[in-house]
């Protein structure tokens, strides 16, 4: 049976490795981006459905929820990254407010609004994902107080429903190469830092986060819900 999944954020990195394997799979796929170029690229490489959405935007997320129309299976909540910086000249506390907005708006409201737009069309077996990050328990400041915040939230959405047959789970991802997070701000020693971090000594892929999501939506991973996930080579035990 041909399963429908949404992933949020699902044109570059994690999201976008995310829908191509539910498309692997066959899966009736919805992937949402603010840019429409992004978009259309994403829905043509894949063979996906492409959805222009800003997930902080309520109007757009209600949009989005009759978009897809009939029941709804899988709802991955990739959108999310670092906050733009103020504008220069911003005064410092008005700049700082700026910035935890804008990180709580991207990183969790962002999948609060997406998950009370699409509640209604989560029949028994469907699965929530979130994509967490490391930060939320390492220091990073608004992203991973933003974070922290999602698996809070994740933790009370897997009790309300539980009992209606849905997982809620988040994946908190680390070190992940081969996305556009760090905005060319990635330096060689930096990043040779993240990877002696970890156990593995090898950096994370899009892919190794897609196959968690992929798995946390297969039926194996029906009794688990409420959980954080840590995907990150075992760097979050080095701490």
């Amino acid at each position: 049976m041909t399963r429908t999944v949404l992933v949020t954020g699902g044109t570059s990195g994690i999201g976008r490795a995310v829908a191509e394997r539910f498309a692997a799979d066959r899966a009736e796929v919805f992937v949402t981006g603010r840019r429409a170029d992004l978009v259309e690229k994403t829905a043509l490489d894949l063979g996906v459905q492409g959805v222009v959405c800003d997930a902080t935007r309520p109007e757009e997320v209600a949009a989005l929820a009759d978009r897809i129309g009939g029941t709804l299976d899988v709802l991955v909540n990739a959108a999310g990254g670092l906050a733009d910086a103020a504008p220069d000249g911003a005064p410092p506390l008005e700049a700082l407010l700026a910035r935890w907005r804008a990180d709580l708006a991207q990183n969790l409201l962002s999948a609060v609004l997406t998950t009370a737009s699409v509640r209604e069309r989560l029949g028994s077996g469907a699965s929530i994902i979130s994509i967490g990050s490391i930060g939320a328990e390492r220091g990073g400041g608004s992203y991973g107080a933003a974070k922290a915040a999602l698996a809070a939230w994740n933790a009370s959405l897997s009790a309300e429903l539980g009992p209606h047959g849905i997982t809620s789970n988040v994946i908190s991802a680390g070190y992940i190469e081969g996305t556009d997070f760090f905005r060319g701000g990635m330096t060689e020693e930096r990043r040779a830092a993240l990877i002696a971090e970890t156990q593995n000594k090898r950096p994370g892929t899009p892919y190794d986060i897609a196959e968690t999501v992929y798995f946390l939506a297969s039926p194996g991973a029906r009794h688990i819900t409420g959980q954080t996930i840590h995907v990150n080579g075992g760097a979050f035990t080095t701490r």
